[in-house]
């Protein structure tokens, strides 16, 4: 059977086929994750906002993906809105949290995307810089390129020191959380990956879903997220964790 992953839905409130608000996927995602050999989901957050149920639904699933989206809203890092800040979506942001430290604490294999990262890094206690001035690297519909730290799990999966990435964002880290670890940035230093070691959680502030289907070290991360995966499902069949 394929593992069953997670994919953190975010709230459309007008889609072209539907009459009422959805929860949606890209398709980019869930086709990476298919090729990857996982079964994608759709994780809803309700209408009601109740995210007290969260950790029992997350040990469901073998992995998950927290996807990109729009800006956090700054109080979550205890800082003011600046002009270039995005209006918040305050319960996309409250699921997308119960999400991760439900994912922390039970080291169930995650790979956070672009908004993924900056959720992960202040759950963890970070900061985010709201807006990424211009310079020599374009964050915002741009390629670029990301120097990968040597010995990290993501430098191995990319078989390279250095990649071109589909960069989608404005925002960035500011200050690292805790547990934490920078294992990729761009030449303006902007951090482009991290890891949190102990809960087997891997994050990228690019989108690896827009090249996975011609890049082969962008989809080498949904590979990697099977991986882990499998071996979290093998685990709880011996033990009997998972139910």
């Amino acid at each position: 059977m394929r593992p069953l992953i997670a994919i953190v839905g975010r709230r459309a409130t007008t889609s072209s086929i539907l009459r009422y608000s959805g929860t949606i996927g890209a398709e980019t995602l869930l086709d990476a994750v298919l090729r990857a050999g996982g079964e994608p989901v759709i994780l809803h957050g309700g209408t009601g906002g109740d995210v007290a149920a969260l950790p029992e639904r997350v040990a469901r699933f073998d992995g998950i993906v927290l996807p990109g989206g729009g800006d956090l809203n700054p109080g979550r890092y205890c800082a003011a809105p600046t002009a270039d800040c995005e209006v918040p979506d305050d319960r996309q942001d409250a699921f997308d949290f119960a999400v991760i430290r439900a994912a922390i604490g039970s080291a169930t294999p995650t790979l956070a995307i672009c908004r993924g990262l900056q959720v992960l890094n202040v759950a963890c206690g970070g900061t985010l810089r709201q807006h990424l001035a211009g310079g020599p690297v374009e964050h915002e519909d741009a390629l670029h390129p990301v120097t990968l730290a040597a010995g990290s799990r993501l430098r191995a999966l990319a078989g390279a020191d250095t990649i071109e990435v589909s960069s989608a964002h404005h925002q960035a880290v500011e200050r690292l959380g805790g547990g934490l670890h920078a294992v990729g940035c761009a030449p303006d230093g902007c951090v482009e990956a991290i890891e949190h070691r102990s809960a087997g959680i891997l994050a990228v502030q690019w989108h690896p879903e827009d090249q996975a289907a011609v890049r082969a070290y962008d989809q080498a991360l949904f590979d990697d997220l099977l991986v882990r995966a499998r071996d979290r499902g093998a685990v709880g069949a011996r033990t009997g964790a998972r139910g």
